[in-house]
């Protein structure tokens, strides 16, 4: 009985760790970028939106050169979303209290990406923190919107142009 008991034990441990393994191979990298324009007219300490232009998908290349097409991609979500001053130059996020990037398609609702409160930054780039979203449907379309909820501690003299760097890991069905 008891050498049945290990024997089962270890039948499951290897099948779930070989399902974990399974799912790296079957699983990729996509990544998108954006520009956000942070005009120097924007509030202090009151919430103010930004609409970035459509990110337009490449993800039917990126489902080929995968071996996989949209209808087998079974998981996508956000693995990370780094934010990077463009112009200025000698710009940092000192001026940053808080950021929100929510997605939407025409077909979709509009749910949250990616955020940072409480921005304590000298630098000239911040890691996001991602939301633990389901996003297939988002990348699994020609384009999506991003739009950004941002709060300022400090006046802008001049407009901030920040590149948004979004990496999305996909999982996909093997058949």
């Amino acid at each position: 009985m008891k050498s049945k008991l290990v024997a089962l034990s270890l039948f499951l441990a290897v099948f779930l760790t070989s399902c974990d393994a399974v799912d790296d191979l079957l699983s990729f990298t996509i990544s998108n970028e954006t520009s956000i324009k942070i005009k120097s007219t924007s509030p202090i300490n009151l919430p103010s939106e930004i609409i970035t232009p459509d990110v337009t998908t490449n993800s039917s290349a990126e489902f080929e050169n995968n071996k996989t097409k949209a209808s087998l991609v079974k998981d996508v979500k956000i693995r990370s979303l780094k934010l990077s001053i463009a112009d200025p130059a000698d710009k940092t996020f000192t001026f940053l209290k808080s950021i929100h990037l929510y997605i939407s398609t025409t077909d979709s609702d509009e749910i949250e990406l990616a955020y940072q409160d409480n921005i304590n930054s000298t630098n000239n780039t911040i890691d996001l923190i991602c939301t633990d979203a389901r996003l297939d449907q988002y990348i699994k379309a020609d384009k999506y919107k991003i739009r950004t909820k941002i709060t300022l501690k400090e006046t802008l003299t001049k407009d901030v142009t920040v590149k948004a760097d979004m990496k999305f890991r996909v999982t996909a069905d093997p058949f």
